[in-house]
């Protein structure tokens, strides 16, 4: 097969699902006619790995290995033949097929078991729950962990599931050690991955090779992918571009790099790859090239063509993910967290609503930069015509919208719109937590597929969220989990500690707050992160506003982007790491909820200030729901079935109606004066969400007062109109 580029994801990302940045390049390569081919090696060397004859490879060089065995590999390799004869089994188990074998993995006397295994009767109670597949899947993925550990010990240092060598890439400001590595002979699974690529390079035959790098897990595969190409077929041109120079490579300069790669490229890939491909035709200089570092007389040179625009949104094309094995994917549970389960765990189509970020003002965060700095959203129609295309390519209902924070509006209009098409998918994203998402709006989300959303919480205290300017306060946090809670919509908090400034007292009471929204069950998922300074945040940029000093203020030559720093005025922020995290895991599961806080803790901590009835108090509170008069109206529900009757009262006689809703549970049935009930018939088919134009709150009073003398108000605020709003009707 022919093929002008070659996009490549090396090792290792996620093993569930395909990481999207070569197929969003692909599809977008498909619009410019330019032919292209993608592969993701992570998943092919794992599968290579991960077989019978890959275990028999493995254990065949670490028994002629003369370097001394922990206790634990010399186990896994007493026990090589039960690895081998359960591998291929167990790879397709993960993979969806043979689901009955779940029930022989749960036995625990199917699968050889190592040091993995010593947690596990901790976590038995977490999955009481979750079923027997579950349970299954996650005793499985530590039987791979298991083999993990063998291989990090024996064959190959740089090991680990979707953070090969991170080590390598990580903060590496200076290319010394990368390069240091790179030199060295290849590794058990960099020759695995060698031979893959061999393999395809011969079937593609590029003249462009693009590896996208998203983590700095990617990074060491990426050059010894680059490294193999250059020696082996140097008249190919090779290019990194992705996550990891988009943040880290800036400011790049050793020219080392460019004995690996001829290019690399900053921010969206489009319009680079583009420039790159007629470069190499000999249609454009190396000048017009955009955003890209080459090499040119021995020294770094950085190329941006201006007059080379950026492609909009909706002119990229869609994302295509053909070429790709996925139906090989594996899923994995790893750690009892229903977000991170929810992430590693089914096959997800990636797709974004916007690029950008709509808020773009935190001040620990990259704000400074493309990804988040411009900002432009999509159309409903465009990106249901996306989601449209890829169910029908990949056979894929479920959706993770990669958004930095989707626009509460336009997942309105995208709700909307899957329901009229109706389209069946479910799909979750990450939101801030803003006050857009109401009780209705939330019901929407629900109704047209929204299983879960993930949101940043951070410090959880209103005088740091002020200072990230996050433009949220806990309180209002708590009433919008409330509603997605209340939806049926999972809410998972991105939680930060060691923000500048923040005093242990502050951590306290961060975790009380935490504390009482899972008490509440408004929370159903969390993980906390250790707050990081990088040099394209606000903190970053201007530091001495945020009171804490740089370390340094040496610029690499290779990656610059983590900035080592220190807090004068904070706590010691490293040392609540372990009592943070070891809380978090047993709230998430309902446990240990009224255990004294300072029992977390191996030292001396403060008392929290937080009424422990801080979370209730709030949700207690009756919200101000008075809806603008220019809301739309919306009717999610069918047509009600009517009947009319008399009621006598005082020897008065009242002609009613009594409407009745059918849903796929239940039935819910109002009575009201016949006028209002032929009214409410008359209008709900106007309400319809299968309609285009909504009609507003005031349309719907015009239409009332127009044919009923009663008060509108008194109307729509009554019983039958409240037991309206639990069959379908929204308010948004």
């Amino acid at each position: 097969m022919a093929a002008k580029v070659f996009l490549i994801t090396p090792p290792f990302t996620q093993l569930n699902t395909p990481y999207p940045a070569t197929a969003y390049l692909k599809g977008f390569l498909n619009t410019r006619n330019i032919p292209s081919f993608h592969a993701d090696l992570g998943i092919e060397v794992t599968l290579a790995l991960f077989s019978k004859k890959g275990m028999q490879d493995l254990f065949q060089q670490v028994s002629h290995s003369e370097q001394e065995l922990s206790e634990n590999a010399r186990r896994i390799l007493l026990l090589q033949d039960d690895y081998i004869h359960t591998i291929d089994a167990v790879i397709h188990f993960l993979q969806g097929g043979n689901p009955t074998l779940a029930h022989l993995i749960c036995k625990r006397n199917y699968l050889p078991e190592a040091s993995r295994f010593a947690q596990v009767s901790d976590l038995v109670w977490a999955f009481g729950a979750m079923g027997t597949q579950d349970h299954a899947k996650h005793l499985a993925t530590m039987y791979l962990e298991d083999l993990s550990d063998l291989i990090q010990e024996c064959a190959d240092p740089h090991f680990g599931f979707s953070r090969y060598a991170e080590r390598l890439g990580r903060s590496a400001n200076s290319f010394d050690e990368l390069h240091k590595a790179l030199l060295q002979p290849p590794t058990y699974i960099d020759n695995l991955l060698i031979n893959l690529l061999s393999e395809k390079m011969k079937e593609v035959q590029p003249s462009l090779v693009a590896l996208s790098v998203p983590f700095p897990g990617n990074l060491y595969a990426a050059f010894r992918c680059a490294q193999w190409i250059k020696k082996h077929s140097p008249a190919v041109k090779v290019v990194m571009g992705g996550g990891f120079p988009n943040t880290e490579l800036r400011s790049l300069s050793d020219v080392r790099v460019f004995e690996y790669f001829d290019f690399i490229t900053l921010d969206d890939g489009e319009a680079p790859i583009e420039n790159l491909v007629h470069y190499i035709e000999g249609l454009k200089t190396i000048d017009e090239l955009k955003r890209t570092f080459a090499l040119e007389d021995g020294r770094v040179k950085y190329v941006n063509n201006e007059a080379c625009g950026d492609y909009k949104q909706g002119q990229v094309g869609t994302p295509d993910y053909s070429d790709l094995l996925l139906d090989k994917y594996i899923s994995a549970i790893e750690v009892a967290n229903p977000m991170h389960s929810l992430w590693s765990d089914g096959r997800w189509n990636k797709l974004t609503m916007a690029h950008g970020c709509y808020w773009g003002k935190c001040t620990f965060c990259d704000t400074s930069l493309d990804y988040i700095q411009r900002y432009e959203p999509l159309t409903a129609a465009i990106l249901c015509d996306r989601i449209e295309t890829i169910v029908a390519q990949t056979g894929q209902t479920g959706f993770h919208f990669v958004d930095e924070a989707a626009p509460p509006a336009l997942m309105r209009s995208l709700a909307l719109e899957i329901i009229r098409r109706k389209i069946t998918i479910n799909w979750w994203t990450n939101i801030r937590f803003e006050k857009s998402f109401t009780r209705d709006l939330c019901l929407l989300l629900k109704a047209s597929g929204c299983i879960a959303v993930s949101g940043g919480l951070e410090v959880a205290s209103d005088r740091l969220l002020e200072l990230i300017q996050k433009g949220i306060t806990v309180a209002q946090v708590a009433q919008v989990n409330k509603h997605f809670t209340e939806a049926g919509i999972m809410v998972h908090a991105y939680l930060m500690y060691g923000f500048p400034t923040q005093t242990a007292q502050e951590t306290i009471d961060s975790l009380e707050m935490v504390r009482q929204m899972f008490a509440a069950g408004i929370l159903q998922s969390a993980f906390w992160h250790q707050f990081a300074m990088t040099a394209h945040s606000p903190v970053g940029m201007f530091p001495e506003k945020y009171k804490v000093v740089k370390d340094t203020e040496d610029i690499g030559t290779f990656a610059n982007n983590d900035i080592v720093h220190h807090d004068p005025t904070g706590a010691d922020h490293d040392t609540f790491s372990m009592g943070l995290k070891k809380s978090l895991l047993n709230f998430m599961h309902g446990a240990c909820l009224d255990y004294p806080l300072h029992k977390w803790f191996d030292f001396k901590t403060p008392k929290t200030t937080i009424a422990p009835n801080y979370i209730t108090g709030i949700l207690n509170e009756q919200e101000y729901l008075s809806a603008k008069m220019t809301a739309k109206v919306v009717w999610l529900g069918n047509a009600p079935t009517v009947e009319h009757y008399t009621k006598s009262h005082k020897g008065e006689q009242y002609e009613m109606s009594t409407l009745t809703f059918h849903n796929r549970q239940t039935a819910m049935s109002i009575k009201v004066n016949r006028n209002q009930g032929e009214w409410l018939t008359s209008i709900l088919p106007q309400l319809s969400v299968n309609n285009i134009k909504l009609l507003t709150l005031q349309e719907v009073k015009d239409s009332f007062e127009a044919v009923i003398t009663d008060d509108f108000e008194l109307f729509w605020d009554n019983k039958p109109m409240n037991i309206m709003y639990k069959a379908g009707l929204l308010i948004l």
